[in-house]
Order: C-alpha cells, then structure tokens, then sequence
C-alpha cells in the first residue's frame, strides 16, 4: 500500500471513529445499557475498511473515550465508562469489528456474506457485553439477557440490513468494488 493509499484509509479511519462518537451521542436511556447507533457505525467500519483499518479506527475511538473524550453514550467518557455497564459492549467492538472484516474481505463484499458478517458481529458484541454485565452487576443470566440484549434485537436487525446496504452504496465512491 502506498502512501496515499494509506493517508486515504487514515482518513476514512478517522472518519468512521468519528461517525461512531456521533452515534453514541444518539442514545435512548432504557436502563443500564442505552440505544445508540453506535452499532451501526462499528458494523460500517468493518465492512468499509476491513479487518486491519476497522480496528485502527475503533481502537482510536475506545483511545479517545478511555482518555475522557465525550465520545461515548450521551456525551461520557474515562475509564470509567470502559469499566462500567458497557464496558464489555465497548471493548467488544474490537473482535467484532476485525471479524465483520475479515469476513467481508474474504467473501469479496458480497451482500449475503455481508450481512452474515455483521450478525456474527453482532455475536460476539453481545458475548462480550452480556458477559461483562453480568459480572459487573451481579445479576442472573435470564435478567441480564432481559436487560442487555432482548430490547435491542429488533433495532440490531434493522441497523444490520442498514449497515449491508449502505455499504454497497458507498463502497464504490471510497475506491472499492
């Protein structure tokens, strides 16, 4: 890769953490664990850059978050928020995101790999933070799925079939096929 292949793809890196800041900043408070389109942007990270770029761009935003930057759910950051409730949501992002590129790089961005990419994503975003939550919080397994991931079911469909399209649209304006 040349140098501004690579200038090309920090950008778009950056961009994308930056798009996933915005998105935690669209949050319903539900409970423990907010709605947020966070997810969203995660699942357009892998799928847009790939396995190695993906996690350079989510690694930057946990950074800025984790540094204290506002940039998770309703405008928090620090430490704190890493080792809270969504701590496990958050750190999750990372395998979820080189695995969604992994796979959409492997299957050559076809739209039902695509999307089988982002519900494995999702699998392992929801392993993590289902994990996490319950440790943190104590509670059993059958309140913890209740809480942390029943309610967001439906909203994670749509987002996935979102992320799979919009990334066909864009996929030829950043120079992929």
């Amino acid at each position: 890769m040349n140098q501004a292949e690579q200038l090309r793809m920090m950008v778009y890196a950056s961009l994308l953490a930056a798009l996933t800041a915005a998105g935690a900043y669209i949050a319903i408070p539900i409970g423990p664990i907010p709605i947020v389109l966070q997810n969203l942007f995660i699942f357009l990270t892998g799928l847009l850059l790939g396995s190695k770029w993906g996690v350079a761009s989510v690694a930057v935003y946990l950074l800025a978050g984790a540094s204290g930057l506002p940039v998770f759910a309703g405008g928090t950051g620090g430490l704190g928020r890493l080792l809270g409730p969504t701590g496990g949501y958050l750190l999750g992002y990372l395998p979820a995101v080189y695995l969604i590129g992994f796979i959409s790089e492997k299957m050559n961005h076809r739209r039902f790999y695509d999307a089988l990419a982002v519900v494995c994503g999702t699998i392992i975003i929801y392993a993590c933070g289902i994990a996490w939550l319950k440790t943190i919080t104590g509670m059993t397994l059958t309140k913890t799925l209740a809480v942390g991931m029943y309610p967001f079911l439906p909203g994670d469909v749509l987002k996935i079939v979102a992320a799979v399209i919009i990334a066909k649209s864009l996929r030829p304006v950043i120079g992929q096929r």
